[in-house]
């Protein structure tokens, strides 16, 4: 997590003991809160996928490029 907000927790990425956030189960979901301003974002999984929206920042899918939570 470089900078902003966990996309797992909503918390300040540089702060607190996000271990349960980086876990494996954490590559398989879509992120819950947006890492630019840690608004909740709107989220949609489908058979085929997951798309997660933030209402200032845009979208994000898993089809394209995944949210950084390193």
């Amino acid at each position: 997590m470089t900078g902003g907000f966990c996309v797992r927790c909503g918390q300040p990425a540089g702060t607190g003991e996000h271990a349960a956030c980086l876990g494996l189960r954490a590559e398989l979901e879509p992120p819950r809160f947006c890492r630019e301003c840690a608004r909740r974002m709107v989220v949609q999984v489908t058979p085929a996928g997951w798309t997660a929206r933030c209402s200032r920042h845009g979208e994000c899918s898993s089809s394209g490029p995944a949210p950084a939570t390193d």
